[in-house]
């Protein structure tokens, strides 16, 4: 399981339907060498469930399991910087055999046809349509058979969906978003040892001036809560933990 954000002891990982439904999708793209996306808000946990799906693909057969190439590129990367990471990654090689972006291409359609390979783009929101038609060029291309991830934060659906060669051949996709109000208790009971005695209105106290539905938040608050359980001997927090770990985390109001 991939490690949870601040490193946080005693967190569990939540079945919510958005973490499991991420490791159906990348399995099925990797069934059907086929396009997804998973996409949504900072801190709404896209990454930490798309690495947890990744790390099951271990788990697979060694006939079904793909090799997995991450590609994460700086704002505004060119089609160049993609074919030239792309390659490093595939073969290993520090610096590309050529400077030639056509040359590159043909490369990857060859290391693209085998074996399997499940290519996953993060911050897919940085790619321009230039970068975004190269990789469903190789995609689509006869001779090559990869499943290929998008995943971004804000604005990455809005990026990908401007392209109509690429929308229409999306197979799987996975818009994510703040946990429900109404289910942050009893989640949160399952996330942490130091709310499972917690009254729901102090847990929703928490979300309404802190944590507002995302993981990443929480995980914050946690970490801090956590500490000063631990410094007060307590199992649980109470409105006392709640309100110095707000004076810790500049008064409690996250914009």
């Amino acid at each position: 399981m991939p490690r949870h954000f601040v490193d946080l002891d005693g967190a569990n990982a939540l079945p919510t339907g958005h973490f499991q439904m991420t490791a159906r999708i990348v399995r099925d793209l990797v069934a059907h060498a086929a396009t997804g996306v998973v996409h949504g808000p900072a801190g709404t946990g896209k990454t930490f469930a798309v690495e947890a799906a990744l790390e099951a693909l271990d788990a697979l057969p060694g006939v079904d399991r793909p090799q997995v190439c991450l590609l994460t590129f700086p704002s505004r990367p060119t089609m160049r910087m993609i074919a030239d990471q792309l390659l490093r990654e595939l073969t290993g090689a520090d610096t590309p055999t050529s400077r030639n972006r056509f040359d590159l291409t043909t490369k990857l359609v060859g290391l693209l046809a085998t074996p399997m390979r499940l290519v996953v783009v993060d911050e897919a929101q940085r790619l321009n349509g230039d970068c975004i038609e190269l990789l469903r060029h190789l995609h689509d291309h006869p001779k090559t058979r990869f499943a290929l991830l998008y995943v971004g934060g804000d604005g990455c659906w809005e990026v990908l969906s401007k392209e109509p060669m690429l929308r229409s051949r999306v197979f799987r996709r996975l818009p994510f978003a703040p946990l429900a109000p109404a289910k942050v208790p009893a989640l949160m009971r399952r996330y942490h040892p130091i709310y499972q005695e917690a009254a729901d209105e102090l847990l929703v106290d928490v979300d309404n001036s802190y944590g507002h539905g995302t993981m990443r938040d929480w995980a914050v608050f946690t970490h801090t809560a956590a500490a000063l359980c631990a410094e007060q001997n307590l199992a649980t927090v109470d409105q006392t933990t709640v309100h110095n770990a707000y004076s810790l985390l500049g008064g409690g109001l996250r914009d």
